[in-house]
Protein backbone atom coordinates (compact mmCIF):
# COMPACT_ATOMS: atom_id res chain seq x y z
CA UNK A 1 0.00 0.00 0.00
CA UNK A 2 1.07 3.22 -0.88
CA UNK A 3 2.71 5.30 2.73
CA UNK A 4 1.24 9.01 2.63
CA UNK A 5 3.80 11.63 4.33
CA UNK A 6 1.49 12.35 6.53
CA UNK A 7 2.14 8.88 8.63
CA UNK A 8 5.93 9.11 8.10
CA UNK A 9 5.44 12.13 9.74
CA UNK A 10 3.78 10.89 12.56
CA UNK A 11 6.36 8.39 12.86
CA UNK A 12 9.25 10.44 12.86
CA UNK A 13 7.06 12.54 15.32
CA UNK A 14 7.37 9.42 17.61
CA UNK A 15 10.56 7.78 16.70
CA UNK A 16 12.96 10.59 15.43
CA UNK A 17 14.27 8.23 12.64
CA UNK A 18 15.26 9.31 9.55
CA UNK A 19 12.77 10.27 6.77
CA UNK A 20 13.59 7.32 4.39
CA UNK A 21 13.88 4.72 7.27
CA UNK A 22 10.17 5.63 8.70
CA UNK A 23 9.30 5.28 4.70
CA UNK A 24 10.70 1.73 4.67
CA UNK A 25 9.29 0.62 8.19
CA UNK A 26 5.83 1.88 7.10
CA UNK A 27 5.93 0.27 3.99
CA UNK A 28 6.95 -3.08 5.53
CA UNK A 29 3.82 -3.08 7.43
CA UNK A 30 1.46 -1.84 5.68
CA UNK A 31 0.94 1.40 7.09
CA UNK A 32 0.70 -0.05 11.07
CA UNK A 33 2.45 2.51 13.41
CA UNK A 34 2.82 0.61 15.91
CA UNK A 35 4.54 -2.36 14.23
CA UNK A 36 6.96 0.34 12.04
CA UNK A 37 8.02 1.94 15.85
CA UNK A 38 9.07 -1.89 16.61
CA UNK A 39 11.04 -2.41 13.37
CA UNK A 40 12.97 0.96 14.22
CA UNK A 41 13.40 -0.15 17.61
CA UNK A 42 14.78 -3.47 16.40
CA UNK A 43 16.79 -1.33 13.81
CA UNK A 44 18.16 0.48 16.67
CA UNK A 45 19.47 -2.83 18.39
CA UNK A 46 21.10 -4.12 15.28
CA UNK A 47 23.34 -1.07 15.04
CA UNK A 48 24.68 -0.74 18.32
CA UNK A 49 25.16 -4.14 18.33
CA UNK A 50 27.32 -3.73 15.20
CA UNK A 51 29.24 -0.89 17.00
CA UNK A 52 29.55 -2.10 20.39
CA UNK A 53 33.37 -2.31 19.87
CA UNK A 54 33.84 1.18 18.81
CA UNK A 55 34.94 3.64 20.95
CA UNK A 56 32.52 6.31 22.20
CA UNK A 57 34.94 9.10 23.92
CA UNK A 58 33.13 12.73 22.66
CA UNK A 59 29.26 13.51 23.70
CA UNK A 60 27.67 15.62 25.66
CA UNK A 61 28.29 16.96 29.47
CA UNK A 62 24.97 18.42 31.27
CA UNK A 63 24.44 19.22 35.17
CA UNK A 64 21.25 20.32 36.87
CA UNK A 65 20.08 20.93 40.21
CA UNK A 66 16.83 21.41 42.07
CA UNK A 67 16.61 22.00 46.03
CA UNK A 68 18.41 19.32 47.54
CA UNK A 69 19.21 17.04 44.66
CA UNK A 70 21.48 17.61 41.80
CA UNK A 71 23.13 15.13 38.87
CA UNK A 72 25.35 15.55 36.14
CA UNK A 73 24.57 13.55 32.75
CA UNK A 74 27.31 12.49 30.19
CA UNK A 75 25.68 10.95 27.10
CA UNK A 76 28.42 9.60 24.58
CA UNK A 77 29.18 9.46 21.15
CA UNK A 78 31.43 8.32 18.66
CA UNK A 79 32.27 12.08 17.23
CA UNK A 80 32.07 16.24 17.96
CA UNK A 81 29.71 16.72 14.75
CA UNK A 82 27.07 14.18 16.73
CA UNK A 83 27.59 15.57 20.21
CA UNK A 84 27.24 19.10 19.27
CA UNK A 85 23.55 18.15 17.29
CA UNK A 86 20.65 19.63 18.49
CA UNK A 87 18.97 16.61 18.55
CA UNK A 88 21.45 14.97 20.60
CA UNK A 89 21.71 17.85 23.30
CA UNK A 90 18.03 17.43 23.32
CA UNK A 91 17.80 13.72 24.30
CA UNK A 92 20.80 14.59 27.22
CA UNK A 93 18.66 17.18 28.91
CA UNK A 94 15.20 14.81 28.45
CA UNK A 95 17.08 12.28 30.52
CA UNK A 96 18.68 14.38 32.55
CA UNK A 97 15.35 16.24 33.59
CA UNK A 98 13.69 12.82 34.28
CA UNK A 99 16.56 11.75 36.62
CA UNK A 100 15.88 14.82 38.44
CA UNK A 101 12.18 15.26 38.54
CA UNK A 102 12.24 11.38 39.86
CA UNK A 103 15.17 11.61 42.34
CA UNK A 104 17.08 8.72 40.67
CA UNK A 105 20.13 7.61 42.33
CA UNK A 106 22.13 5.67 39.91
CA UNK A 107 23.17 4.98 36.48
CA UNK A 108 21.24 1.60 36.47
CA UNK A 109 17.70 3.02 38.07
CA UNK A 110 18.84 5.91 35.56
CA UNK A 111 18.77 3.14 32.72
CA UNK A 112 15.52 1.43 33.84
CA UNK A 113 13.55 4.40 34.07
CA UNK A 114 10.81 4.93 31.45
CA UNK A 115 10.06 8.45 29.82
CA UNK A 116 6.86 8.45 27.38
CA UNK A 117 6.64 4.31 27.93
CA UNK A 118 10.31 3.74 26.77
CA UNK A 119 13.25 2.99 29.18
CA UNK A 120 15.98 5.17 29.21
CA UNK A 121 17.86 2.50 28.02
CA UNK A 122 15.80 2.07 25.24
CA UNK A 123 16.54 5.60 23.79
CA UNK A 124 19.80 5.22 24.22
CA UNK A 125 19.77 2.02 21.85
CA UNK A 126 17.51 3.94 19.82
CA UNK A 127 19.70 7.13 19.03
CA UNK A 128 22.65 4.72 18.06
CA UNK A 129 20.35 3.55 15.36
CA UNK A 130 19.35 7.37 14.63
CA UNK A 131 22.73 8.41 14.35
CA UNK A 132 24.33 5.28 13.60
CA UNK A 133 27.01 5.92 16.21
CA UNK A 134 27.47 3.76 18.96
CA UNK A 135 25.75 5.99 22.06
CA UNK A 136 26.12 5.41 26.09
CA UNK A 137 25.84 6.53 29.18
CA UNK A 138 29.23 6.84 30.28
CA UNK A 139 28.79 8.83 33.79
CA UNK A 140 25.78 9.81 35.75
CA UNK A 141 26.23 11.80 39.09
CA UNK A 142 24.34 12.68 41.88
CA UNK A 143 24.97 15.00 44.78
CA UNK A 144 22.50 15.31 47.60
CA UNK A 145 22.51 17.69 50.64
CA UNK A 146 20.76 20.71 51.95
CA UNK A 147 21.38 23.07 49.11
CA UNK A 148 22.43 21.82 45.79
CA UNK A 149 24.45 23.84 42.81
CA UNK A 150 25.37 23.03 39.17
CA UNK A 151 27.71 24.64 36.41
CA UNK A 152 27.77 23.13 33.05
CA UNK A 153 30.60 24.67 31.38
CA UNK A 154 30.44 25.89 27.70
CA UNK A 155 30.75 23.17 24.81
CA UNK A 156 28.78 21.02 27.12
CA UNK A 157 32.29 19.20 27.45
CA UNK A 158 32.79 19.20 31.67
CA UNK A 159 29.81 19.58 34.50
CA UNK A 160 30.27 20.09 37.70
CA UNK A 161 27.34 19.46 40.69
CA UNK A 162 28.06 20.73 44.30
CA UNK A 163 26.33 20.09 47.78
CA UNK A 164 26.31 22.62 50.23
CA UNK A 165 25.10 22.17 54.18
CA UNK A 166 22.72 24.97 54.08
CA UNK A 167 20.62 27.02 51.91
CA UNK A 168 23.13 28.23 49.33
CA UNK A 169 22.44 31.92 47.45
CA UNK A 170 22.64 31.24 43.69
CA UNK A 171 25.82 33.12 42.45
CA UNK A 172 27.76 32.01 45.79
CA UNK A 173 26.92 28.10 44.43
CA UNK A 174 27.56 28.57 41.26
CA UNK A 175 31.19 30.39 41.66
CA UNK A 176 31.69 27.33 43.43
CA UNK A 177 30.92 24.75 40.80
CA UNK A 178 32.98 26.80 38.69
CA UNK A 179 35.85 26.64 41.06
CA UNK A 180 35.30 22.84 41.30
CA UNK A 181 35.27 22.89 36.97
CA UNK A 182 38.53 24.97 37.02
CA UNK A 183 40.73 23.88 40.17
CA UNK A 184 39.97 20.14 40.22
CA UNK A 185 40.16 19.34 43.18
CA UNK A 186 40.30 15.68 44.68
CA UNK A 187 38.03 16.35 47.55
CA UNK A 188 35.86 18.43 49.52
CA UNK A 189 38.28 18.37 52.94
CA UNK A 190 40.95 16.52 54.44
CA UNK A 191 38.28 14.23 56.04
CA UNK A 192 37.42 12.86 52.51
CA UNK A 193 40.90 12.59 50.61
CA UNK A 194 41.50 8.58 50.46
CA UNK A 195 44.21 7.41 52.65
CA UNK A 196 45.75 6.27 50.01
CA UNK A 197 46.20 8.97 47.75
CA UNK A 198 48.00 10.41 51.40
CA UNK A 199 49.82 7.46 51.30
CA UNK A 200 51.30 8.00 47.84
CA UNK A 201 51.43 11.59 48.26
CA UNK A 202 53.79 10.86 51.42
CA UNK A 203 55.84 8.14 49.48
CA UNK A 204 56.65 10.82 46.58
CA UNK A 205 57.02 13.45 49.01
CA UNK A 206 59.81 11.37 50.46
CA UNK A 207 61.44 10.63 47.91
CA UNK A 208 61.47 14.25 46.14
CA UNK A 209 62.80 15.56 49.40
CA UNK A 210 66.22 12.25 49.72
CA UNK A 211 66.82 13.01 46.18
CA UNK A 212 67.30 16.68 46.50
CA UNK A 213 69.23 16.03 49.72
CA UNK A 214 71.84 13.94 47.26
CA UNK A 215 71.71 16.45 44.95
CA UNK A 216 72.71 19.75 46.93
CA UNK A 217 75.70 17.44 48.20
CA UNK A 218 76.90 16.04 45.01
CA UNK A 219 76.86 19.57 43.86
CA UNK A 220 78.63 20.72 47.00
CA UNK A 221 81.06 17.77 46.32
CA UNK A 222 81.94 18.99 42.58
CA UNK A 223 81.79 22.41 43.33
CA UNK A 224 84.59 21.76 46.16
CA UNK A 225 86.83 19.31 43.62
CA UNK A 226 86.74 22.28 40.56
CA UNK A 227 83.65 20.83 38.57
CA UNK A 228 80.96 22.75 37.67
CA UNK A 229 77.63 20.32 38.51
CA UNK A 230 75.63 21.69 35.49
CA UNK A 231 78.12 20.07 32.76
CA UNK A 232 78.01 16.41 34.29
CA UNK A 233 74.19 16.64 35.65
CA UNK A 234 73.68 13.78 32.90
CA UNK A 235 75.90 11.08 30.98
CA UNK A 236 74.57 12.90 28.08
CA UNK A 237 75.78 16.33 29.21
CA UNK A 238 78.99 14.96 30.12
CA UNK A 239 79.28 13.49 26.28
CA UNK A 240 78.25 16.75 24.92
CA UNK A 241 80.48 18.87 26.85
CA UNK A 242 83.40 17.04 26.27
CA UNK A 243 82.84 16.86 22.68
CA UNK A 244 82.64 20.92 22.75
CA UNK A 245 85.85 21.16 25.10
CA UNK A 246 84.23 22.23 27.78
CA UNK A 247 85.02 19.12 29.65
CA UNK A 248 87.90 17.15 30.04
CA UNK A 249 88.07 12.83 29.82
CA UNK A 250 89.61 13.27 32.93
CA UNK A 251 87.59 15.52 34.80
CA UNK A 252 84.51 13.61 33.62
CA UNK A 253 86.18 10.14 35.08
CA UNK A 254 86.98 12.00 38.18
CA UNK A 255 83.23 13.80 38.24
CA UNK A 256 81.52 9.91 38.14
CA UNK A 257 83.60 9.06 40.74
CA UNK A 258 82.27 11.84 43.13
CA UNK A 259 79.21 11.53 41.89
CA UNK A 260 78.58 7.94 42.76
CA UNK A 261 80.72 8.36 45.85
CA UNK A 262 78.71 11.01 47.53
CA UNK A 263 75.41 10.10 46.41
CA UNK A 264 76.16 6.64 48.34
CA UNK A 265 77.35 8.12 51.40
CA UNK A 266 74.75 10.46 51.45
CA UNK A 267 71.72 8.10 51.30
CA UNK A 268 73.04 6.09 53.57
CA UNK A 269 73.47 9.06 56.11
CA UNK A 270 69.79 10.89 55.64
CA UNK A 271 68.49 12.57 58.34
CA UNK A 272 65.54 10.58 59.04
CA UNK A 273 63.17 13.15 61.04
CA UNK A 274 64.14 16.23 58.37
CA UNK A 275 62.87 14.33 55.31
CA UNK A 276 60.01 13.33 57.22
CA UNK A 277 59.50 16.93 58.06
CA UNK A 278 60.22 18.43 54.66
CA UNK A 279 58.12 15.63 53.26
CA UNK A 280 54.86 16.14 55.76
CA UNK A 281 55.19 20.11 54.60
CA UNK A 282 55.11 19.19 50.88
CA UNK A 283 51.69 16.39 51.53
CA UNK A 284 50.22 19.52 53.44
CA UNK A 285 50.75 21.27 50.58
CA UNK A 286 49.51 18.85 48.18
CA UNK A 287 45.80 18.74 50.77
CA UNK A 288 45.89 22.37 50.53
CA UNK A 289 46.23 22.55 46.59
CA UNK A 290 43.53 19.63 46.34
CA UNK A 291 40.66 20.40 49.13
CA UNK A 292 38.16 22.61 47.72
CA UNK A 293 37.49 23.77 51.03
CA UNK A 294 41.37 24.98 51.48
CA UNK A 295 41.63 26.14 48.04
CA UNK A 296 42.64 30.18 46.91
CA UNK A 297 39.21 30.87 45.67
CA UNK A 298 40.04 31.75 42.02
CA UNK A 299 37.71 34.90 42.12
CA UNK A 300 39.35 36.14 45.15
CA UNK A 301 43.65 34.91 46.32
CA UNK A 302 42.91 36.41 49.50
CA UNK A 303 40.32 34.07 50.50
CA UNK A 304 40.24 30.42 50.18
CA UNK A 305 36.66 28.48 49.52
CA UNK A 306 35.85 27.90 53.07
CA UNK A 307 36.47 31.61 54.28
CA UNK A 308 34.33 32.95 51.03
CA UNK A 309 31.31 30.66 51.97
CA UNK A 310 31.53 31.38 55.63
CA UNK A 311 31.91 35.28 54.84
CA UNK A 312 28.60 34.92 53.05
CA UNK A 313 26.84 32.94 55.08
CA UNK A 314 28.19 32.23 58.48
CA UNK A 315 28.69 28.21 58.47
CA UNK A 316 28.09 27.92 55.69
CA UNK A 317 30.31 25.30 53.75
CA UNK A 318 30.83 22.23 50.74
CA UNK A 319 29.65 19.03 51.92
CA UNK A 320 30.23 16.76 48.56
CA UNK A 321 30.69 17.31 44.82
CA UNK A 322 30.78 15.74 41.46
CA UNK A 323 32.78 16.37 38.54
CA UNK A 324 32.63 14.89 35.15
CA UNK A 325 34.89 15.70 31.90
CA UNK A 326 35.29 14.34 28.90
CA UNK A 327 38.10 16.34 28.39
CA UNK A 328 41.70 15.08 29.93
CA UNK A 329 42.56 17.71 32.74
Amino acid sequence: MAVTMAEISKLRNLTSAGLMDCKKALAETNGDIEAAVEILRKKGQAVAAKREDRQAAEGCVIAKNEGNFAAVLALNCETDFVAKNAGFVELTNKILDAAIANRVADVEALKALEIDGRTVADLVVENTGKTGEKTEISSYEVVEAASTSSYTHFGNKLAVVVGFNQEVPYQVGREVAMQVASMNPVAVDRDHVPAATIESERSIAIEKTKDEQVKKAVEAALKKAGINPNLVDSEDHISSNIAKGWLTEEEAVKAREIIAATAEAKRANLPAQMIESIAQGRVNKFLKESCLMEQEFINDSKLTIGQYLDQTVKGLAAVDFKRVNLNQD
